[in-house]
């Protein structure tokens, strides 16, 4: 019997987001000191392993292709996730990252690769690994290129935004079509109950 999962982007999803005063920018977490998960997280997650779902994150991290942070510094945060969401009593069942990116200063990453979210080889890569069926399964992220995965793979999709006009003309803009939005992780989680539900 096939399975049904929650794809998650990680970064304004799962953890906070982090102001880098050296670069002006909001960006990613670049050491695991960085890293603090968003209220309520360990919360939705588990509501949503409770109702049958795999928990599947799919994230775009370039931070090593544009030499912000080491391969072990990405390796230590991605370690302080797990190990964060496991008090809470949450395990990912797969973790999917794209570390590619076409401008990167390595050029050990410099590529247009198929991997990097709109692209939907990650999600189909962890298809083929867990045997998932999309019709039943959503998309979770904070950004358009979420959305647009989603859309192309054909599962349902949650924006975590307000919608705002600038939101909405983005959306617009790049053709990205969310069915819901929500604040937050706990917020999503309760869509998905009801309409998972019906």
């Amino acid at each position: 019997m096939k399975q049904k999962a929650i794809f998650l982007d990680r970064d304004g999803v799962i953890n906070e987001m982090v102001y880098h005063q050296e670069f002006g920018f909001v960006d990613s977490p670049a050491n695991p000191d960085e890293f603090k998960l968003l209220p309520k997280v360990g919360e939705a997650l588990k509501a949503l392993k409770d109702q049958g779902f795999l928990l599947i994150l799919i994230s775009n991290q370039p931070g090593i292709a544009k030499k912000k942070y080491t391969p072990k510094l990405h390796k230590e945060i991605n370690d302080k996730m797990e190990r964060e969401l496991a008090k809470g009593g949450v395990k990912l069942d797969g973790i999917y990252y794209c570390l590619h990116h076409p401008n990167a200063k390595d050029p050990v990453y410099r590529k247009i690769c198929d991997c990097r979210k709109p692209k939907p080889d990650l999600v189909r890569k962890a298809v083929n690994d867990f045997g998932i069926e999309l019709k039943n399964s959503w998309f979770i992220g904070d950004g358009v290129d979420d959305i647009l995965t989603g859309n192309a793979v054909g599962v349902k999709t949650i924006l975590l935004a307000k919608e705002k006009p600038d939101i909405l003309n983005l959306l617009d803009k790049k053709s990205a079509h969310p069915d819901f939005f929500a604040l937050d992780l706990m917020e999503a989680t309760s869509i998905i109950e009801v309409e998972d539900n019906n």
